[in-house]
């Protein structure tokens, strides 16, 4: 069975609404009828979620096409960085960029990758075994998961069996890759909608 992670697309930033909150963008609205057009989007047999919104607008959307319900799952949500709130874009790059470095330390009170990474692994293994429990599913048309870049970059580095590394981060939001439910086989890195 094809599990394909998928990154919600653009957000609309508002510093003044917490970050779990926040919603696609225009931009980011645009790409998601990209994601829809995917012939493995349209017959996915089950759909997971991130709590948070953006993660939700793009299971919903998935859901819509597919004619499934969304399976939300709040360990899917990205990294617990509610010590700092929101950071604006430019400091956020180099606060990510040590959280994928230093794994096992926390930045500025963040959740750490190690940790973050142990939490989306045994999520991921909860939405497999839900999909095989639930009469229908998965059948032939795949799980879909929406989340979030960081957390399938955790998930694809645990996947891959390497160490933690932003070298393996999304290209950009509103990306997606696969990997077999059995095996755990990842056949490519992530791709853009």
């Amino acid at each position: 069975m094809q599990v394909h992670v998928v990154s919600h697309p653009e957000v609309e930033v508002d510093p003044a609404v917490p970050v779990p909150q926040w919603g696609l963008s225009e931009a980011g609205l645009a790409r998601l009828e990209r994601l829809l057009d995917l012939p493995w989007v349209r017959s996915a047999s089950f759909v997971a979620s991130s709590a948070e919104r953006k993660a939700l607008q793009t299971a919903q959307a998935v859901a819509g096409v597919s004619g499934r319900a969304v399976h939300v799952d709040d360990e899917l949500g990205e990294n617990d960085r509610s010590a700092t709130g929101f950071v604006p874009p430019s400091r956020f790059e180099a606060l990510a960029d040590a959280f994928f470095a230093e794994p096992e330390r926390s930045v500025r009170g963040w959740e750490t990758a190690a940790v973050a990474q142990q939490r989306v692994v045994r999520a991921v293994d909860r939405v497999l075994a839900r999909a095989a429990a639930v009469p229908g599913a998965p059948g032939d048309g795949g799980i879909v998961i929406a989340t979030h870049g960081g957390v399938g970059t955790l998930l694809l580095c645990a996947l891959r069996g390497v160490a933690i590394d932003r070298r393996l981060d999304q290209p950009g939001q509103g990306s997606w890759y696969c990997f077999d439910s059995e095996t755990r086989h990842v056949p490519h890195g992530w791709r853009r909608f």
